[in-house]
């Protein structure tokens, strides 16, 4: 009987370490990432200027604004609204460090849905937080989930019903900024932050807004523009022109039945161009094995490999894999096109960007040339 006790004990201490050390852990997912204010950044905005009943919630983001000299487009990059999808946050990062605008105006997100960075998806083994060698030293960037942090907004219900539409969706998409557009004002802590995104652009009259997002190997909709119709002459363009700089990608119309969505709600209740972006990221595929850093950056894994030798992948895998810097390089090219194609065929909506590391120079160098020293 004495033995027991001792082992129950033990047991209950032991358990009791643990549960100490997983939570300190846990806590650390609400440390942000540092990011270095660039030179071209002119002010930044909070979403709670847009809503102010977000003001001292997590969702409250910062959206950096490049003001140019002259008068010109604006353009919203959307970066972080998934916060497993690392090239989304990374792109909005390069932005926000290196971008310069001459004319028009910019804006940019990089945790569009910021309660999400806060957590990760359960069951899924993903890693907390993943690093970048710079000429300055490591700098890391949170690796989060899909969805917004239960702690912000719970209990899911049994069905999802979007509140412009009506259309029924899973339970859980409720946690799902990219189903929550146009949002509420009154809404759930997603909608809050939807229904911010959407002012922000109706107040400033955006004339373009890019949301970048990654997919799984298996997915069909992969290296892709999604593009609502309003969008789809500009975006037609920019596909062709990248397929000139050899990156190749296709174009996608908004589906009108799936809603929810930046590319159908924000060109259906503003005058923005609403566009989304995928590349192929194989740290959130369901084929994937070991979950874990090296995967994010470098997007290698033999499952997928042997996935594509059986053609169950919609875009080309080999042993290099799809690393970090091709999948930011995709998606900061095509957002240069899809700003120069816009004034290019509206000049009053011209919008003149230097600094932006495209394509090319991102495989050439690595993403870590292009991080500022963080001080």
């Amino acid at each position: 009987m004495q033995g027991n006790k001792k082992t129950g004990i033990l047991i209950l201490f032991l358990s009791l370490v643990i549960a100490a050390l997983a939570g300190k852990e846990f806590l650390k997912m609400r440390e942000e990432e540092p990011i270095v204010v660039g030179e071209g950044v002119t002010a930044i905005q909070k979403l709670s200027d847009y809503l102010p009943s977000l003001k001292g919630t997590v969702g409250d983001s910062d959206i950096y604004v490049f003001q140019g000299e002259e008068e010109g487009g604006k353009t919203l990059v959307l970066g972080g609204t998934h916060p497993n999808e690392p090239s989304s946050l990374m792109s909005a990062v390069l932005m926000i460090e290196n971008a310069k605008v001459k004319k028009g105006t910019l804006y940019v997100i990089a945790r569009t849905n910021a309660s999400g960075f806060t957590h990760n998806d359960p069951q899924e083994g993903s890693p907390q937080r993943f690093h970048i060698q710079t000429p300055f030293g490591e700098r890391w960037f949170r690796f989060g989930s899909r969805a917004t942090n239960p702690l912000n907004q719970w209990p899911d219900p049994d069905v999802y019903v979007h509140a412009a539409s009506g259309q029924n969706l899973s339970g859980n998409e409720t946690r799902n900024i990219n189903r929550a557009y146009p949002g509420r004002k009154d809404g759930t802590y997603t909608e809050k932050v939807a229904y911010a995104i959407t002012e922000l652009i109706k107040q400033n009259k955006i004339d373009m807004t890019i949301d970048l997002h990654e997919a799984s190997p298996e997915y069909p909709v992969i290296n892709a523009i999604v593009a609502h119709e309003k969008a789809m002459p500009l975006a037609s363009q920019v596909v062709i022109n990248l397929e000139f700089e050899d990156i190749p990608i296709s174009l996608e119309p908004s589906p009108v039945s799936l809603r929810g969505l930046t590319h159908r709600e924000l060109g259906d209740y503003t005058d923005t161009y609403a566009i989304l972006m995928e590349t192929a990221n194989a740290s959130q595929g369901r084929l994937r094995g070991r979950t874990n850093e090296e995967l994010v950056l470098t997007g290698k894994d033999p499952r997928y490999v042997e996935a594509a030798e059986l053609g169950r992948l919609y875009v080309p895998y080999d042993e290099n894999g799809h690393p970090l810097e091709e999948r930011v390089g995709r998606h900061l090219s095509a957002i240069v096109q899809l700003m120069q194609v816009m004034g290019e065929n509206e000049p009053d909506k011209e919008i003149i960007v230097e600094g932006i590391p495209v394509f090319s120079e991102l495989m050439e160098n690595g993403i870590g040339d292009y991080l500022k020293e963080v001080k």
